[in-house]
């Protein structure tokens, strides 16, 4: 009975295991976007707020001081099987990122103002549109009633470059973020 017993016992592990790595959000109220930090450093606040973009492993592509912007690379949304991301923010997000190719795009943007900094968040979603002749499995067959041609420059992988369609901000990620910013900066 034990051997019968064992892959049910393993199976309740294994999702008890994802679904607590998956739901391991940050929790807590709402952070108006922008919220504001008391800091009298610029330097300081810049620095803290670059940290917590690099917490959640987003590369900066463009990053301006003076303007007050930072601007990430597109990353690849965190699967279920990727919880040291943590990009993908709450367990409807990790699954969507888990069964469809997502990617994110955050801005960050620090805007003096009396006693300290407004600091806003944008995160952009983006869903991918995988061309539909590469989607079926017909594409791939042989048609019999033609001669056969020789292509000696064949092409591997998809033909056309893939499309993304914007899915609109992640709420979950910006209060995510806003949080991280406010817990680093906030006194």
């Amino acid at each position: 009975m034990s051997s019968q017993l064992f892959p049910f016992v393993v199976l309740t592990l294994l999702t008890s295991v994802l679904s607590g790595c998956v739901s391991m959000d940050s929790h807590g109220p709402p952070v108006t976007n922008p919220v504001f930090i008391r800091a009298n450093n610029s330097e300081e606040a810049w620095e803290q707020t670059v940290d917590v973009v690099h917490d959640y492993l987003f590369e900066i592509e463009r990053e301006n001081k003076l303007g007050g912007v930072i601007e990430t690379r597109y990353k690849t949304g965190a699967s279920a099987l990727e919880p040291w991301h943590p990009d993908s923010v709450g367990t409807a997000n990790r699954l969507q990122s888990t069964l469809q190719s997502i990617r994110r795009k955050a801005f960050v943007h620090l805007t003096p103002a009396p006693g300290g900094y407004l600091v806003g968040v944008e995160a952009i979603k983006e869903l991918e549109d995988v061309p539909r002749a590469a989607a079926f499995a017909g594409a791939a067959t042989f048609l019999d009633n033609s001669p056969l041609q020789r292509d000696l420059d064949p092409v591997v992988g998809q033909a056309t470059p893939s499309q993304w369609i914007t899915q609109g901000r992640d709420n979950e990620l910006e209060q995510a973020m806003l949080r991280s910013i406010n817990k680093r900066l906030g006194r």
